[in-house]
């Protein structure tokens, strides 16, 4: 990766990196750091705070986080709202969904080191390799700049964009049980209960992805299905849920008046 690309990316975070290895290591797939250890190279990055070349661990202190500056955001932000509330609402900014679309505006993706077989993938454009490395990265700025630095760029680039968006001081908060809300649309619309069904599941032991498609056996405008991975089978039903209830919601009246997609 060449240094000016790295400079463009630290401009993007509004950080400058003093271990710049910690950036590189945060983009490196476990594809590629497997490559380069069967080629017997050295290893992808320095990463001597770990041993080792990928952004596994990287992505597991990142999520953690981003939990907690979340958390914390919400906790002070909204001192009204119900325990409950605030766990939904924590779930969505830090969920899948969101984070892809931050990921996507970094252009995180241009900047990944990945496999052949990533490369070939399309690696550069899945979800949870763009959502993973954008955790891993979050780690790198925590562990290179320190809470104040991970936590400013968590809040303006992650956190309180999506918050302005939803208005919450006006608005509900939206849906984000795509599974419970789709159940309930279509018993109000008297309809067959969806059908999930697990297509596939590859990747190590402990770093699977799931495949899931949900169908509805009784919709006339087709069998319809809704397809989505997921690094959990759960979070791969969720957003196959929600592909449903989006299709069901463009659907003609009456259908379209008796079920109704996430607000």
């Amino acid at each position: 990766m060449m240094s000016r690309e790295l400079t463009a990316l630290e401009e993007s975070l509004g950080h400058r990196f003093q271990r710049q290895e910690l950036l590189e290591q945060a983009l490196t797939h476990s594809s590629q750091a497997r490559e380069a250890e069967a080629a017997g190279a050295s290893k992808v990055v320095s990463a001597s705070f770990s041993g080792r070349g990928d952004n596994e661990l990287l992505e597991f202190l990142g999520d953690a986080v981003l939990g907690l500056v979340a958390s914390e955001t919400l906790f002070h932000r909204f001192p009204g709202f119900h325990e409950g509330h605030l766990s939904k609402l924590r779930a969505h900014l830090v969920g899948q969904r969101h984070l892809l679309q931050v990921a996507e505006k970094l252009e995180i993706g241009a900047y990944m080191r990945l496999g052949r077989g990533e490369e070939k993938s399309g690696g550069r454009t899945k979800a949870n390799l763009l959502v993973d490395a954008l955790e891993a990265i979050l780690a790198a700025l925590y562990l290179d700049g320190g809470w104040p630095v991970a936590r400013d760029f968590i809040v303006r680039s992650i956190l309180e964009p999506e918050l302005a968006h939803m208005n919450l001081e006006t608005s509900a908060i939206p849906v984000m049980d795509f599974k419970s809300a789709l159940q309930e649309a279509l018993q109000a619309s008297g309809r067959a209960q969806p059908v999930y069904m697990l297509v596939k599941e590859e990747g190590p032991e402990h770093r699977k992805t799931f495949t899931v498609e949900v169908r509805l056996p009784e919709l006339d405008a087709a069998r319809f299905v809704g397809r989505a991975e997921g690094a959990t089978k759960k979070r791969a039903e969720q957003e196959a849920a929600r592909q449903v209830l989006e299709h069901l919601a463009k659907l003609p009246a009456p259908a379209k008046e008796q079920v109704t997609g996430p607000s």
